[in-house]
């Protein structure tokens, strides 16, 4: 194995840039070229057809077939023109990935290229593979796919993508876009509702999402020489070099002249796609780095980060490289995140978390500011369940990322305000009053933009104009969080509009009325604000005290989906029902304990095919050498020591890996699946890992540098 190691890193010496050329100076002359978007649609489609598209697309609603028609008539000649050959119905099952089947326009039937409405609208893929939580037995093959139109119709390679969502023969969400997509419906409905308390003219909310992807980018021979990087996209062992992050110098640094060239590369086929990246850096993490786009509707970014994950690492193909998007590649450094800045915005162009400069105005803002805060109070569980994964719980609480706890970060004027808000609940307000002077709401327009500072600590921080999720993790599909905070805001939007309804029909005063129910809200919700260092263990007590949740392992975190508040929930908006809800829960067991498996097999793998061989190799060298020092009476006892110390790290290494496989036979017989997945989290990973990698790690110290089977940090994390 070392000399794999060594021809990697001879590899790395002699890479050369691979040389990039946009198609023109101006991203302008060619972004969304391979998109059927809106302006395509306008220049392709009749005046009558692309109306009634476009209508469909804003008012979520179907396509007659007759329409149907039209559209794929049209986007089959446009992309013929740019050499397509095949189509597929792209989607996102609950592999977390997306998926696709090719299906070529030539019918040999009828000798010519074709693609009808309905093969546009609809398919059916085999959906028998694909996890299901139970839905679907193997050999209840049939499944369907139905084309989103509000997502643009793209070319990837010489293949038109058709974006859909994926259910069951009997109905059930197979997917993750389904009930993405009825989330988004459930918080447009309440938040117009909520508007019109103060402006009439608001008839649609669409919720905005620009998420900030995180990624290391390592040499692909040295990504090939690690079988854990392969295999489980983390390294399961390493020691840390003797040079990180804590100099702070890669963040924000000149970017590598070599990746540099790659960003660019993935960029111009991204800006090909209409994907509107924006922001690249270097991230704090040695050979970490991000990327982020424009602000665009929930469905359309959700979908745009889905395709730059699979973009990227091809691109990153033709120049040698290899992208993780793992949440934590590296021990002891930053890991991935995927912070998703959310926020409301009406189609009279009002985001509704925009403090403005009138006071009036900010009274909208309150009410969307303080009911968001009193959802994720209420829902804190939910949403933390929202980012589990295997991948995450590695990265959560560690090295800049905000715990498992979920609290929401305001800033110092924001929390003054509130506090305002809540304690002027004595006073008495005479009919003539200046109501907002009173309450100290005339505080609110010196806020402005960018009056509260950020909290890089928090998971959930007001940032200006939106709230930042930043506990996402950095290999996930958006799509799941985004459908958790979008229905919990669009709960208790409905509560809040219900309340204040009541209250104006007892003939109070509209705008006391919205102050009662927000203070109301302010007051039972206030647990969940915290300005700090989410990082401190001060913290951690704090929320202990408070009652805030702390689940570090995803088996327990995963409890929270199918809680009968959560059914409920996810029932009363028709967003998921109970099985669908019952059947993720078992999916996201499942992914769990098969993710901890593999990370447990290559561990035992490497470890005694790798290591053990390759430390008593070595202490065999130490052995002849101390033996020859003895023969010519010259004192052999560090020798001897060191030996010694090979000797027990090795024992331990064996002893522990052979435990860690009959712990992992034992846990395999459990039937129940979340009773397995606690016991991988508890008795497998919890147990074992970070022994096994402590004695492993102590053994590249140790053992001589060209013996060393794996490639090292500074190694992955320094040649480029």
């Amino acid at each position: 194995m070392a000399h794999i190691r060594h021809q990697a890193l001879k590899h790395v010496q002699t890479r050369e840039k691979v040389q990039v050329k946009p198609p023109s100076n101006k991203i302008s002359d060619y972004f969304g070229r391979l998109t059927f978007g809106i302006e395509q649609m306008r220049a392709s489609l009749s005046p009558e057809i692309f109306k009634k598209v476009d209508r469909a697309i804003k008012d979520r609603k179907k396509i007659d077939n007759g329409t149907a028609d039209a559209v794929a008539a049209a986007v089959r000649v446009w992309a013929m023109d740019k050499g397509v050959t095949h189509y597929t119905h792209w989607f996102q099952p609950l592999t977390g990935a997306t998926a696709e089947k090719h299906d070529a326009f030539y019918d040999p039937i009828k000798g010519i290229e074709n693609l009808k409405g309905s093969e546009l609208v609809q398919q059916e893929p085999d959906a028998s593979s694909f996890p299901s939580g139970g839905i679907r037995t193997t050999f209840e093959a049939r499944g369907y796919t139905a084309w989103d139109p509000s997502s643009p119709i793209f070319i990837y390679g010489s293949t038109l993508c058709i974006p859909t969502i994926f259910v069951s023969y009997t109905g059930e969400a197979l997917d993750n876009k389904a009930p993405l997509l009825k989330a988004l419906d459930a918080v447009d409905k309440a938040a117009t509702k909520v508007c019109k308390i103060f402006d009439r003219n608001v008839t649609k909310v669409n919720a905005s999402l620009g998420w900030e992807q995180e990624y290391f980018v390592v040499d692909e021979a040295l990504f090939n020489a690690r079988p854990d990087l392969i295999l489980g996209g983390r390294t399961v062992y390493g020691h840390n070099p003797a040079r990180g992050q804590q100099l702070d110098d890669h963040y924000f640094g000149s970017i590598p002249s070599r990746i540099y060239n790659f960003m660019k590369d993935f960029e111009i086929h991204a800006h090909d796609l209409g994907i509107p990246l924006r922001t690249r850096h270097n991230e704090v993490a040695p050979s970490q780095f991000e990327v982020a786009p424009m602000f665009g509707p929930v469905n359309v970014s959700t979908d745009q980060n889905q395709l730059l994950k699979d973009l990227m690492p091809r691109v990153a193909g033709n120049h040698n490289l290899k992208v993780l998007f793992h949440e934590k590649p590296f021990a002891g450094l930053n890991g991935n995140g995927k912070h998703n800045n959310w926020s409301l915005i009406t189609d009279t162009g009002v985001n509704l978390f925009q403090p403005t400069g009138s006071a009036r105005e900010n009274l909208m803002f309150l009410t969307f500011l303080v009911c968001t805060i009193k959802a994720v109070y209420e829902y804190a569980d939910l949403l933390r369940a929202s980012i589990a994964s295997s991948g995450n719980d590695h990265r959560l609480g560690a090295n800049e990322a905000p715990p498992a706890i979920i609290s929401i970060f305001l800033g110092s004027t924001l929390n003054g305000v509130l506090d305002e808000l809540e304690n002027n609940g004595n006073i008495k307000i005479e009919k003539g009053d200046n109501l907002y002077m009173k309450l100290g709401i005339d505080q609110i327009p010196e806020i402005m933009l960018d009056n509260t500072d950020r909290n890089r600590t928090s998971p959930f921080a007001f940032t200006g104009n939106k709230f930042e999720f930043r506990a996402v993790g950095g290999d996930a599909n958006v799509s799941v969080p985004m459908t958790v905070l979008n229905l919990i805001v669009a709960e208790q939007l409905r509560d809040f509009h219900k309340k204040v309804t009541k209250l104006t029909d007892d003939d109070q005063d509209k705008r006391l009325a919205v102050i009662e129910v927000l203070r109301d809200y302010i007051k039972s919700s206030k647990k969940i604000r915290f300005e700090g260092d989410n990082y401190s263990e001060e913290w951690v007590r704090e929320a202990e005290k408070r009652g805030l949740s702390n689940v570090k392992d995803t088996p327990k975190a995963l409890d929270f989906w199918i809680s009968e508040k959560a059914q409920k929930l996810f029932e009363r908006h028709k967003v998921l029902n109970e099985v669908e809800l019952e059947a993720r829960h078992e999916v996201m067991l499942e992914n769990y304990i098969m993710k901890v498996q593999i990370e447990s097999r290559v561990m035992g793998d490497l470890a005694m095919n790798h290591i053990i061989p390759t430390a008593i190799a070595y202490q065999n060298k130490l052995v002849q050498n101390a033996n020859g020092l003895k023969d010519l009476g010259i004192d052999a006892s560090e020798i001897i020591k060191t030996i010694s110390e090979i000797s027990k790290h090795v024992s331990n290494i064996r002893k522990l890996s052979h435990d860690m496989v009959e712990e992992r036979k034992r846990v395999n017989l459990i039937e129940n699946t979340r009773d397995k997945a606690i016991e991988y989290a508890d008795s497998v990973k919890g147990k074992y890992f970070d022994d096994i990698r402590y004695a492993v790690d102590k053994l590249e110290q140790m053992v001589d540098d060209e013996d060393w089977p794996l490639i090292k940090y500074r190694e992955l994390l320094f040649l480029r």
